[in-house]
């Protein structure tokens, strides 16, 4: 058993998961807390190499098989190299995405089933979270905020609406197969109050 505690962020595009990590982040760390942040596709080179294939807007040829098992590979790779050794020191793991992701994604949405996602994740399994807060928003209010992101959009931000609904049912799904470790949290208030009830939840977690 890890002495440390794996805490992951889930929702659609333009949650403001970030931003919740980031001030999550600084809270825990001001109450003594040995806190890192990571993300998934990414966190280290290797996986952050396959993140940027898999979002990269000119991959339109990707059938959604490649697509699940790049995001396993990133996954397995990340697990063992940053996410594990963190844990084993008993640090807070804050990760932006997990297993849930690849579960509404690529077996809701994109139609290959969560049981062959789950086959393509087994390893994955044995390092699930201990506390996972979904951000619960309507698609159709998170892709109005897209529409005045600065950054570049990526190949899974420029699908349509009917994929990003695919994606939202697939997370209300997946809450219902996790109850015990997923907690959704109302979206759309505003940032600062959303913000403010992932911290009083995740502290009423560390410190029951």
């Amino acid at each position: 058993m890890f002495k440390g505690k794996f805490i992951t962020f889930e929702g659609g595009e333009c949650t403001g998961k970030t931003t919740i990590i980031n001030e999550l982040a600084k809270d825990l760390k001001l109450k003594g807390y040995d806190v890192m942040i990571t993300r998934e596709p990414g966190g280290i080179n290797i996986a952050e190499q396959i993140r940027d294939i898999i979002l990269n807007p000119a991959n339109t040829a990707m059938v959604p098989e490649t697509e699940a098992l790049l995001y396993a590979a990133s996954r397995m790779q990340h697990l063992k190299e940053k996410v594990i050794p963190a844990l084993e020191k008993g640090m807070i793991v804050l990760c932006d995405r997990y297993l849930d992701s690849s579960l509404v994604y690529q077996g809701y949405a994109r139609g290959l089933g969560v049981e062959n996602v789950l086959r393509a994740n087994h390893f994955a399994l044995d390092y699930m979270p201990d506390l996972t807060l979904f951000i619960d928003i309507d698609p159709k209010i998170a892709l109005k905020r897209l529409e005045n992101r600065q950054d570049k959009v990526d190949r899974l931000d420029s699908e349509g609406l009917s994929f990003h609904e695919k994606v939202y049912h697939g997370y209300l799904e997946v809450a219902k197969m996790y109850p015990k470790r997923i907690q959704s949290i109302d979206g759309t208030k505003s940032l600062a109050e959303v913000t403010a009830n992932c911290k009083n939840i995740v502290f009423n977690y560390l410190e029951k």
